[in-house]
């Protein structure tokens, strides 16, 4: 488990993701698989904050963060983040949502590096609050950080180059997570296993130094993404099958 939390921190910070679509593909295909979908949402929450806090310090301190770019979508994205991390979903639903973001972001994880955009111009409509607000809600009731979501919309629109776009992810995922935990905790339902996060947070930090701090300077690694997609693939299998 913690060897397979330590390369997914890395790959994942690598390109400004905090890795919680990882870590519950890793938890999934472990014994922490049988939890409640609110257990899982806020222990991967936590660790989302820490990996994607590293990733955006690198990625700031190289010079590839645009704060107008990121404000838009942190403030859409903050009160509807602290209503999904509110909201307890029924577990077959929450199992088969999952299944569809893990699905998701393997894709993305395959094509992420392919992306290449030439004229970055900052959006000038309401659609970066639209786009902010829908994927905060969403990643609240499902537990990641919303990265895998906002990064390939930014390069799609060719709001951002990759670089930019994994800065603007990173401190987008930090906020998300933080109103995700703050939602769980009004809820009444926090409730952190400090002993396991504290395993689990001295291996990731150690994965997400390294990643971003390559990601942030280096090409991508198309193939330990691919490696990284099969993981997705086969925890996204395991939840499919187990709702029938």
């Amino acid at each position: 488990m913690l060897g397979g939390l330590l390369i997914v921190s890395a790959l994942y910070s690598s390109v400004g993701h905090g890795g919680a679509s990882g870590y519950l593909a890793l938890l999934s295909l472990s014994s922490y698989g049988v939890m409640s979908s609110v257990w899982l949402k806020q222990h991967v929450w936590v660790m989302n904050v820490v990996v994607a806090s590293i990733a955006f310090f690198h990625y700031n301190r190289s010079g590839h963060h645009k704060i107008k770019l990121t404000i838009p979508f942190i403030l859409a994205s903050i009160p509807m983040a602290l209503i999904g991390g509110m909201l307890a979903i029924d577990g077959n639903l929450y199992d088969l949502l999952l299944s569809i973001t893990l699905v998701w972001a393997s894709y993305k994880v395959i094509n992420f590096s392919s992306q290449k955009i030439s004229n970055n111009p900052l959006p000038s409509t309401v659609e970066p609050y639209l786009w902010g607000g829908g994927i905060g809600l969403f990643s609240g009731l499902i537990g990641v950080g919303g990265g895998i979501f906002l990064s390939p919309i930014l390069l799609l629109k060719g709001w951002a180059n990759v670089k930019t776009a994994a800065a603007t992810a990173a401190l987008f995922i930090v906020v998300n997570s933080i109103s995700g935990l703050i939602g769980t905790a009004i809820s009444g339902n926090l409730d952190l296993d400090l002993s396991l996060l504290g395993m689990f947070l001295i291996t990731i930090s150690i994965g997400a130094y390294v990643g971003s701090y390559f990601g942030a300077k280096n090409a991508s690694n198309s193939l330990v993404r691919k490696l990284l997609a099969v993981v997705l693939i086969v925890a996204a299998t395991k939840r499919i099958i187990e709702l029938f």
